[in-house]
Order: C-alpha cells, then structure tokens, then sequence
C-alpha cells in the first residue's frame, strides 16, 4: 500500500492509498491549468481525500482559481528569491474536519515559547555524528523500523534508502559507541537551492538529550557549504519535540497541513516551518 512517486507532464506527484491523496512536490510552470486538470482526474479516478501542492508564486493563482486554498507559505523558498505555497483541495468533507486543532494550538503556543536560535556545542565525546554512508544502510532501516509505525516514505527499506542516496538526499547520523542512536536526512533541490531537513528518527532509550538539534545545527552547516539558500521541515502538528526543536534553532511558522499524511498510524496534521540560511 506504499504510495508512488510519478511524473505528470514536468511535474512530480506522490500519491496513494495510504495518504489517501496526491502530493505535488514539483508543479510545472508551464500550463498549469493542464496540470491540475490531470491531477484532479487522478484524484478522482482512484477517490483520494485530498490534493495538497507545493506551487511557486508564479504559478499560485492559477491554483486558487481552480479552487484550492493556501495552507501555508514559505519566503524565498526558490533560489532566495521567490515565495512557495502549499495549497490544498478537500475532495472529502470528512478529510477537512480537524478534530485536534486544540492540541495543534498548544503545541505551537509551546514552540513559540522555545523561540530561538539555540547555539550547541557539539556531542559528548562518547558520541559520533556524520555523513551516512551506504555502508550503514542496515542499520538505518532498522532504526526506522524501530521509530516508525508508518511513515509516507518506505525509508525503512534498504533499497529506497540507497536509491535516493543515490539521487538527492543526504543522511545524516549519530552513532553512540558504534551503534546508530539517531537519525536525519537532507532532501536537497539543487535546483532551486532549498532542502528538507526531515526523517528524524532517535531510539527511545537515547531522547532527551537534544540529539535532534545537534543533528540539525550539523546539517544546516553542510547545506552552507553547498550554497542552498532555504532549510524547510514538514513537522508532525502534534509533536512537541520537533516543533520545539525547529523553533528554538531559528525556524520561522509558514503554516499548517490539516490531516495531511499519514504517519504513526493514522493521518496527521503538519507544520510548516523555514529558515534563511
């Protein structure tokens, strides 16, 4: 039941069952009234709830004449110079009903709180943070598996994770006497000079200890030296731990996915939130 990733004219959608929707991560810039058209019929043909698209300002109102609404805005987010809005289209009422906007609340209220930026000196000496490699694939499926129920990616496979260390994503990890305690993972468009900073995963017996953060302020500073210009992260809306960990290192609120993807085994609302690097 794992979703697919496919191309649509030059666009680029993740869509099935177990999201129950049709993600765009790319829209195409060119004729885009096409584009949503054949989405919508996807959508349709196989009754997803929801389509939720990452589209630049360019190409956005096209999008709102069509019917969607903006969940959330991110500044700069392609080549520092130009917005992205994430806009949706509810194909099921039931799906647009947010029956823990309460809790969401508090969490933001909580990361609002823990505003930043937090400046850490590194990891004790006992701990290791690095580069992943394809040499420590095992391990990191198997600390996916442990971490997540589900997930909206396969990452607790080893051939997606080597597939797309192979493509445009960069792992990083901790490792605590030579056994992998935490992982992170960059999503980098060379393109368009912005990454997600997402996939955080830390063994239960290791949270607590601002790992989370270490593991960020690391990536951050490797993504300076590739020239990307904009971190961004996809948090789950009821975590209090990441949100406060990406607002406590500077991160800025864009806004929030209601029941957007499905993750620790059910659909789940998620924050966006961004930062200039």
């Amino acid at each position: 039941m794992i979703d697919q990733i496919a191309n649509i004219e030059d666009g680029l959608i993740h869509h099935g069952k177990q999201n129950n929707r049709v993600y765009v991560m790319k829209a195409p810039r060119e004729d885009p009234q096409s584009f949503i058209t054949k989405i919508e019929d996807l959508a349709a043909e196989n009754e997803y709830e929801k389509i939720i698209a990452k589209v630049p300002d360019g190409i956005k109102e096209e999008f709102i004449q069509s019917g969607y609404d903006e969940e959330a805005q991110v500044p700069d987010f392609y080549l520092g110079e130009e917005d992205c809005f994430f806009v949706s289209k509810y194909m099921c009422l039931e799906r647009k009903k947010v029956s823990d906007k309460k809790v969401i609340e508090q969490v933001l209220q909580a990361a609002y709180k823990n505003k930043g930026p937090l400046y850490m000196s590194g990891l004790k000496n006992s701990f290791v943070c690095r580069k992943a490699e394809k040499r420590d694939i095992t391990a990191m499926a198997a600390l996916y598996k442990k971490v997540f129920i589900t997930y909206p990616f396969p990452i607790h496979e080893e051939a997606y994770i080597e597939s797309t260390m192979d493509d445009h994503v960069i792992y990083f990890g901790v490792w605590h006497q030579d056994i992998l305690i935490a992982l992170s993972s960059s999503e980098v468009d060379w393109k368009s000079k912005n990454a997600e900073m997402t996939d955080f995963a830390v063994d239960p017996d290791y949270r607590g200890r601002n790992i989370s953060s270490w593991l960020l302020q690391v990536m951050e500073q490797e993504m300076k030296k590739y020239d990307i210009r904009l971190a961004y992260t996809i948090a789950r809306a009821v975590s209090y731990g990441m949100n406060c960990t990406f607002s406590k290192n500077g991160y800025d609120f864009a806004g929030t996915l209601y029941n957007n993807t499905h993750i620790a085994s059910d659909i789940e609302s998620m924050n966006v939130w961004y930062k200039k690097l």
